[in-house]
């Protein structure tokens, strides 16, 4: 079945449906989701909602946004929290400079403290980085031995290429299937089938043809499609690879 692994359902935009956007998961042949964190509170729901929910599991940390919530009592409250059976992940974490919304060298010092935290509790990472490269690089080469994804990828083929030779998964969303997607097709072309992973990163970056309506993760099968097309295999493989890919990754038994 396919495997949404990257979800915000605790955002606002699913108060009124969130339930019944769960209990339709398997209907739209979707068998797992992951939760993914921006806060040390949306942490606490999200691990929350993996035990009420058998087909959810939770990545918690501190969004880059966010990195000014950062202290040693958060990070007391995450490595507890990572010690829950459904929590899989320390994520989602890493840099953003396109909105700036915490001081860069917070973010990237949050961002390694948050490293260290996953290897420590033997954990791999989900990371965001949205027009920060060179510094995400940077910091993910000083720590060799960390497990990864690059969520909702955005960067060159080579980033991706170098990015899967030091062991990283690489995510792809909904932007896979925009009109001015060239950049992100040739990066998935880059990627071997045994290290795609897919997303919706609902309720965000709603796939063609739902462009300008909420996302929801039924809709990651318009990724798996655009990749069983990048990659000239048949949607199916694409789906039971990426669903392998995530079980192995999240170790996830």
């Amino acid at each position: 079945m396919l495997f949404d692994t990257h979800v915000h359902l605790l955002d606002e935009r699913f108060d009124e449906d969130r339930e019944a956007v769960l209990a339709e998961l398997a209907g739209s042949g979707v068998g797992n989701v992951v939760e993914a964190s921006s806060g040390l509170a949306d942490s606490i729901r999200a691990a929350a909602l993996a035990q009420e929910h058998a087909a959810v599991y939770a990545a918690v940390g501190i969004h880059p946004h966010s990195a000014d919530e950062w202290s040693m009592a958060v990070r007391e409250a995450l490595h507890t929290l990572l010690q829950e059976k459904k929590v899989v992940a320390v994520g989602e974490i890493g840099l953003d400079y396109h909105y700036d919304f915490s001081p860069r060298e917070k973010q990237k010092e949050v961002f390694e403290q948050q490293v260290e935290l996953a290897l420590e509790t033997d954990m791999p990472i989900v990371v965001h980085s949205r027009e920060a490269t060179a510094d995400t690089m940077e910091i993910l080469r000083r720590h060799p031995n960390v497990r990864g994804e690059l969520h909702c990828f955005s960067g060159s083929a080579e980033t991706a290429a170098e990015l899967v030779k030091m062991g990283f998964y690489i995510a792809f969303g909904g932007a896979l299937t925009f009109k001015n997607a060239r950049k992100t097709l040739e990066a998935a072309q880059a990627v071997p089938l045994d290290r795609l992973l897919i997303e919706t990163d609902c309720p965000y970056m709603t796939p063609v043809p739902f462009r300008g309506k909420r996302n929801e993760p039924a809709y990651v099968k318009y990724v798996a499609e655009k990749l069983a097309e990048v990659k000239g295999v048949p949607v199916q493989e694409i789906v039971r690879m990426t669903e392998e890919n995530a079980k192995r990754f999240f170790r996830i038994i």
